[in-house]
């Protein structure tokens, strides 16, 4: 959801991607100017019909493993792909060695923004502008009490969520 906010602040049109179908109007409704659903289209086809056969110039990877190969296909020549997280635990290939694309590739943990504080002070400014100018707004799917975390990881697992999942803590309990 934030990715989509921050492409459209920067002039950029998001192509989200979800599994099935039951995410995909909540991705339009948040901005994604396409939604491709993985588990009915292919997502190299799909990218090149949307981009007119360019393919897309940055791609945001939080998955990693192997599908990094199919994500790899819908990039541009000289089109950069950002790998952030790794739910999948098998081995993440080199994207497309084996034809050697003109493709970069990089990860990304916030440890490198938050450790350096240059960074992080631009960082800082940076999402504060787009939430004073309205560009960002935070989406909340749903908050938990701290006494529900057990529903709140089983929801999680779940992976129908569209935002982040909260977990509130109330202070104001004496025990």
């Amino acid at each position: 959801m934030a990715a989509i906010q921050i492409a459209r602040h920067n002039g950029a049109i998001p192509i989200a991607t979800t599994r099935g179908t039951g995410k995909k109007q909540r991705l339009l409704d948040a901005g994604a100017a396409h939604v491709i659903v993985t588990d009915e289209e292919d997502l190299p086809t799909r990218v090149k019909e949307i981009t007119g056969g360019e393919g897309v110039r940055l791609a945001f990877d939080p998955v990693a493993g192997p599908g990094v190969e199919t994500i790899a296909q819908g990039i541009a020549p000289g089109g950069f792909l950002v790998v952030y997280g790794a739910l999948d635990p098998r081995p993440t290939p080199l994207p497309n060695a084996r034809s050697y694309p003109a493709l970069s590739s990089s990860t990304y943990t916030l440890f490198e923004i938050t450790t350096n504080p240059e960074r992080l002070r631009r960082a800082v400014a940076f999402v504060n502008s787009g939430l004073a100018s309205g560009s960002f707004t935070p989406v909340v799917d749903r908050t938990f009490d701290l006494t529900d975390i057990s529903e709140a990881h089983r929801y999680m697992a779940a992976g129908d969520q569209v935002g982040k999942i909260v977990v509130t803590v109330d202070h104001g309990r004496s025990e």
